[in-house]
């Protein structure tokens, strides 16, 4: 499957056909602010994403049928990755310990 990355997302985002084919059930409901200023309530699941730059278990917001699947920056944090917009890639965050 293919994401578009949204680092002004919070959490991923699929689309209802996907999320439904793969067995996931609400555990929660967000309300979430759009871009525009409305919000818009959706119901919050969790799964385990495998991408080729790591792996690893997120929140995962679940959206409606017409919904574009998003990759949102807490998975991004989550499997230790930052969007390069100059490449357009997932690299290796710069992590910290302190």
């Amino acid at each position: 499957m293919r994401f578009l990355v949204d680092r002004s997302a919070t959490y991923p985002l699929l689309p209802e056909p996907v999320w439904r084919r793969i067995g996931l059930a609400p555990k929660r409901e967000h309300t979430f602010p759009l871009a525009d200023g409305r919000e818009i309530n959706r119901k919050v699941s969790e799964y385990y994403i495998i991408l080729p730059q790591g792996e690893g278990h997120t929140p995962v917001i679940l959206g409606e049928a017409d919904d574009a699947a998003l990759l949102g920056v807490v998975t991004l944090e989550i499997l230790g990755l930052v969007f390069n917009p100059f490449k357009r890639t997932l690299e290796p965050m710069r992590m910290l310990l302190v």
